[in-house]
């Protein structure tokens, strides 16, 4: 099955899964979402992730993190979408949540939050806000 855009569902999944109290989440793997998964767990919004490969296809698991019984991730939506794109200076980059949140951007560096992004100097695709 061939997703339009894998981050998307990636989100949808994350979020059904907390709207449901899920302790875990599973979908497929790619590179971009094992470092996204990475991100959250660096920044706190999941306890942790974990790969492995069923019948040769990687699957990402995502261990979901709650605070007195509320998911931590109060917002996770996605800003730059196949159909459209979209691009940020170093110097615009936004403050998701007046700082509390993080954008997650994918640069030439890398893919990196908003914060880091700023650090360095570099610009890149806004792909999602998590707060």
């Amino acid at each position: 099955m061939s997703l339009s855009d894998p981050i998307g569902d990636m989100i949808a999944r994350v979020k059904n899964a907390q709207a449901r109290k899920h302790k875990k989440v599973a979908l497929p793997s790619s590179n971009f979402k094992t470092k996204i998964a990475d991100i959250l767990k660096n920044e706190g919004f999941i306890k942790d992730f974990k790969i492995a490969a069923e019948d040769n296809k990687p699957t990402l698991s995502l261990e979901l993190k709650y605070y007195s019984g509320n998911p931590v991730i109060s917002a996770f939506e996605r800003v730059s979408k196949p159909g459209r794109r979209i691009f940020s200076s170093a110097e615009s980059l936004p403050k998701v949540n007046n700082g509390l949140g993080i954008a997650i951007i994918s640069t030439p560096k890398g893919v990196m939050t908003d914060i880091d992004a700023r650090k360095q100097r570099v610009g890149g695709e806004i792909i999602c806000k998590v707060f």
